[in-house]
């Protein structure tokens, strides 16, 4: 499966849903935003939707600075 991160076009096993992608990527400990395909996704989402081949993400880390 065909997936496109932040521009870049990566491939990936199928049957993946964010969550396990987050994990793959070594983003699973992280806090972050993703948008799939244009929409906004909350963190309660990411477990339950799953991806398909050409899907676009983009994924935000967010990080606390002083």
């Amino acid at each position: 499966m065909n997936l496109t991160i932040n521009g870049e076009t990566r491939k990936f096993n199928s049957g993946l849903n964010i969550q396990t992608l987050l994990v793959e990527i070594g983003l699973a400990d992280r806090p972050v935003v993703v948008e799939l395909n244009q929409k906004a996704l909350a963190p309660s989402e990411f477990e339950s939707q799953n991806l398909s081949d050409n899907d676009q993400l983009e994924i935000i880390t967010i990080a606390a600075g002083g």
